[in-house]
């Protein structure tokens, strides 16, 4: 079960305007469930995406890569679940431009103007042909509000869907920003593990997408782990339609920009956090939140450190507060100056260890009562300077080990 993550309410998860989305059955890997999606965008829309860092990426991150470098327009996205076409060479890469070229003449479009996107079993070749004969099936179901049918329809092994939406007032007009996203194993960042797709009908300048989709992986799906494994697929692609009635916005730093990002942002690290609350086997959401670095990258450094440890992440599943593995991965994390007096660390409101030391007035009990929660805060205080970053995970359970033993099952 996700940690207190509920399924969206389809009434809630708003849709855009000058977007439109289809699913069918392909049959990519199993009968009877959606695992086909399209999504369609009206013509001037800008798109944005940020990809795996993997060098063995897929054959349809590799072609999104290329044909977003192209220029010609983003028309549509293609995404199927049951199977990721990577690590299939030259035959992945023919396959996924088959992809697209079906779906570029149904359209009426150039195959460049299409964006594939995979995910499942690697190594295994892609089922083109079944995903070709689906398409008519998915391109007569397209709708305005097929959001949540689009959450559902990526899922590998989540358990929810995840949706989210917000609206904003920007210039004095209402802007929608819905977002889909999925992943629950191998997430680690750079890209985090996982599909994520969202959307506004903000009007902003394209130009502006790119950058604006980096900054919002960075906040957001750039700061999940579940088990360390960086996925060959990851993607996440923001899409602005520009049907809403103000003014163009050109600059992410003036107010019009700000309010926009702040609340793409809001939805972004709601999907993020979606992803590890949905945690293959996960029973526990952790916040690992680093304090008083020198700068934000050797706070990042500590707090991956911590929320990577096989020992920390079973602790937490098991309820025990045996913290002083947490202190093991503080110092472990390589910062090579690191003065162990200086650290102060938390769990929640309790105040664990002080000046690198077990604090005189922490009680295993308060310990335990923290532990005993579905949502707790690790805070790791440096004593190094001002710098802070945040990190969430998940706990590391006997079912994730399941789950993986038995994926291709």
């Amino acid at each position: 079960m996700p940690v207190n993550l509920s399924p969206p309410d389809p009434a809630a998860v708003y849709e855009v305007p000058g977007i439109r989305i289809g699913t069918a059955e392909a049959g990519v890997r199993k009968a009877h469930r959606k695992d086909l999606t399209v999504v369609l965008l009206d013509e001037g829309a800008a798109v944005g995406g940020v990809f795996t860092q993997n060098r063995f990426c897929a054959a349809p991150v590799q072609m999104c890569r290329d044909h977003l470098a192209q220029n010609y327009g983003i028309r549509a996205l293609l995404i199927n679940t049951g199977n990721a076409n990577a690590g299939t060479g030259a035959d992945g890469l023919t396959r996924a431009r088959a992809t697209c070229i079906a779906l570029a003449r149904h359209l009426e479009l150039a195959p460049e103007q299409v964006l594939p996107f995979s995910t499942g079993v690697i190594m295994e070749p892609l089922p083109s042909d079944r995903i070709e004969a689906a398409l008519p099936a998915a391109l007569a179901n397209a709708g305005s509000g097929r959001w949540v049918d689009a959450a559902t329809a990526i899922m590998t092994t989540d358990t929810v869907p995840k949706a989210f939406s917000r609206q904003v007032q920007v210039a004095g007009a209402t802007v929608t920003i819905t977002g889909i996203s999925k992943g629950a194993g191998m997430i680690r960042p750079n890209m985090a593990t996982m599909l994520g797709f969202m959307a506004t009908d903000a009007n902003i300048a394209p130009a502006l997408i790119q950058p604006l989709a980096a900054a919002l992986a960075e906040a957001s799906f750039n700061r999940i782990t579940i088990d360390g494994d960086t996925s060959t697929n990851d993607s996440f692609v923001v899409m602005a339609s520009r049907k809403a009635e103000h003014r163009e916005i050109t600059s992410l730093e003036s107010t019009e920009g700000m309010a926009l990002a702040s609340a793409m942002q809001d939805v972004a690290r709601e999907l993020a956090q979606a992803i590890v609350r949905d945690g293959e086997g996960a029973t526990k959401f952790i916040t690992v939140r680093v304090e008083g670095g020198r700068d934000a990258a050797e706070c990042r450094q500590v707090a991956y450190a911590i929320a990577h440890s096989p020992l920390v992440k079973t602790a937490f599943y098991a309820s025990d507060p045996n913290l002083g593995r947490i202190l093991a991965a503080v110092g472990y994390a390589g910062i090579q100056d690191l003065d162990p007096a200086g650290i102060d660390l938390y769990l929640d409101d309790v105040h664990v260890a002080v000046k690198g030391g077990r604090n005189p007035n922490y009680s295993e009990e308060e310990g335990q009562r923290v532990m005993n929660q579905s949502e707790i805060t690790v805070r790791v205080v440096l004593g190094r300077g001002r710098a802070t970053d945040t990190v969430w995970t998940c706990d590391l359970s006997h079912d994730y080990v399941s789950i993986n033993a038995d994926y291709r099952s």
